[in-house]
């Protein structure tokens, strides 16, 4: 049994982490800013950019799974530094200077995305300079930070899960659905990019791998995905029938929303709204171009394989809003 710390818990992903975690007889302390709900785990409460707080959290630990940050299409850039990078930063010192042998840092394969499709790639090297956003860049940034700490007796290392959904996950998911219901979601481009993603379970158990397997395959970064490429506009389609909710059937041209999607970031600049912006030139790429991945050296280092996929996920998902009607 190791004690684990998991770095924000109280999100929807970290907190299925640290059950995970537990199930498998780990001792698990949070750290967040608001408590984790996480039974059976300590929480720290605080943030990554407090030092005392990450001193008290890393104290005795024997591992790190690092999942805290800002998180969004839009915002001011210094507060993505100041959580993603000079956070992350702070961590991995404390956790060294702690004696934790194990880091895993939870990353974005956006850190090697520069605007073009991804077909058939693995995890190529994270580009700060060339990545599309705020969000992009300090997660391309804080990724080199921690595989820059790789040491002996120090293992780091990176993981990538890409579009990560499931039942219950209040990101992707509910918003996808709350603006098709709303009539608010256009197709972006044909439709017809194919777009890998990872269903929860697939993504809590690939996190774990590369914990368990972190001395043997320290300073690597690996993508995690369910290894099924669909359609963007068939996968949304299904997050959508899943709750009941008619598809998206209008569509709006690629270059069309990259356009708006620079005069929307313009306008959140000086007014920003109280949600994520409804259209950004990042998320109209990520809508109109092909990002599937090749999981070949995932699976033969970290010894892990997905196990629910698209179609078993998405049936999970109907059954989850069918037990829950509201």
């Amino acid at each position: 049994m190791s004690r684990v710390l998991v770095t924000g818990a109280s999100g929807w992903l970290g907190a299925a982490v640290a059950r995970d975690l537990l199930a498998a007889g780990h001792a698990v302390r949070t750290l967040q800013r608001r408590p984790s709900g996480v039974d059976g785990a300590e929480d720290v409460l605080g943030s990554v950019t407090e030092p005392a707080a990450v001193e008290r959290a890393v104290a005795g630990v024997d591992a790190v799974i690092h999942l805290a940050a800002k998180v969004s299409f839009a915002g001011d850039e210094a507060d993505f530094v100041a959580v993603n990078v000079e956070g992350t930063l702070t961590l991995v010192r404390a956790a060294k200077r702690a004696g934790a042998g194990r880091f895993v840092v939870v990353s974005s394969p956006s850190v090697a995305h520069t605007g073009t499709a991804i077909t058939g790639e693995g995890a190529a090297p994270a580009q700060p300079e060339r990545a599309r956003g705020a969000y992009a860049r300090t997660k391309a940034a804080a990724e080199l930070v921690a595989l820059g700490a790789d040491a002996p007796g120090f293992a780091v290392v990176a993981v990538r899960p890409h579009v990560v959904w499931g039942p219950g996950d209040p990101q992707l998911v509910a918003r996808i659905q709350q603006r098709a219901a709303a009539g608010r979601l256009p197709l972006v481009g044909s439709g017809a990019a194919l777009v890998d993603s990872t269903y929860v379970d697939d993504a809590v158990a690939g996190i774990r791998a590369a914990l368990d397997a972190a001395e043997a395959v320290h300073g690597n970064a690996y993508v995690l995905t369910s290894g099924e490429p669909r359609p963007i506009g068939e996968l949304i389609a299904g997050f959508c029938a899943a709750a009941g909710i008619a598809s998206p059937t209008r569509r709006v041209p690629a270059g069309l929303a990259r356009a708006a999607g620079a005069v929307v970031e313009a306008v959140w600049r000086v007014q920003p709204g109280e949600d994520e912006p409804p259209m950004t030139r990042f998320l109209a790429e990520q809508l109109s171009t092909a990002h599937w991945f090749d999981l070949r050296r995932t699976r033969a280092d970290l010894g892990w394989t997905p196990e629910v996929g698209v179609t078993e996920g998405l049936r999970r998902l109907a059954a989850h809003h069918a037990a829950r009607p509201s």
